[in-house]
């Protein structure tokens, strides 16, 4: 059987893209991490969403990358603004270089367990000013993952990088989930990490606007 590494955070995105690598067929393997973030609650969430898909298996690597900073997701000393979900900057929630890090080492797990796919469930459509979401990224990282393995460059069996909500919006993404039985109410997406969602970050406003135009009731809530 084919083999597939998925990126799961425990949002919604991810979600998605696990249910739809299983719907294509993969074996899948799920890959979370610990990166210095203020809460786990996307970690549960993934590990909950993982047993539910019945992934092969399911790996949490840490990393640690709070160590310098520079976002309000992981310095303690920035706060989670609330959301606008309107806004034309770089929000201080991005993570720098987040995907470049999570997608290199899915390349060497995939690399390690003979797996051609990596899933990842970013999109430029609904990007919130995530530099690393973006099509531009994807490929010039699936280029350099190709280049960088024994496995593409040696044996020429190169590793796709799957990001298929890339032009998708998250209502679109949603709408397949739905279609393919995602459990929406296992997922988690707000930057705060509370007993329940704030309702009012940047990732919860987007949430709801995206479930409103659906027309899909937001089983978390």
């Amino acid at each position: 059987m084919k083999r597939a590494v998925i990126l799961l955070s425990g949002g919604l995105d991810s979600a998605v893209a696990l249910w739809l690598a299983k719907s294509e067929g993969y074996e899948v393997y799920s890959l979370s991490f610990f990166y210095g973030q203020k809460h786990d609650k996307e970690l549960k969430a993934a590990e909950a969403l993982a047993l539910a898909a019945g992934v092969k298996k399911h790996r949490v690597v840490s990393i640690n990358i709070d160590q310098w900073g520079g976002s309000s997701l992981t310095d303690k000393d920035m706060k989670v603004e609330d959301g606008d979900i309107d806004r034309t900057d770089i929000p201080v929630t991005y993570v720098p270089a987040r995907n470049m890090i999570f997608l290199s080492i899915a390349a060497s797990y995939a690399e390690a367990i003979a797996a051609q796919s990596i899933f990842i469930g970013v999109s430029q459509a609904d990007y919130s000013g995530y530099v690393d979401c973006r099509e531009p990224f994807i490929s010039s990282m699936e280029q350099t993952i190709n280049e960088g393995t024994v496995m593409a460059a040696e044996h020429k069996k190169p590793i796709k990088i799957h990001a298929p909500f890339i032009n998708k919006t998250k209502s679109e993404e949603i709408r397949l989930g739905a279609r393919l039985g995602v459990p929406f109410g296992l997922t988690w997406s707000c930057y705060r990490g509370g007993e329940k969602p704030c309702g009012k970050c940047d990732s919860c406003l987007l949430r709801a606007r995206a479930f409103n135009e659906a027309g899909i009731i937001d089983e978390s809530l």
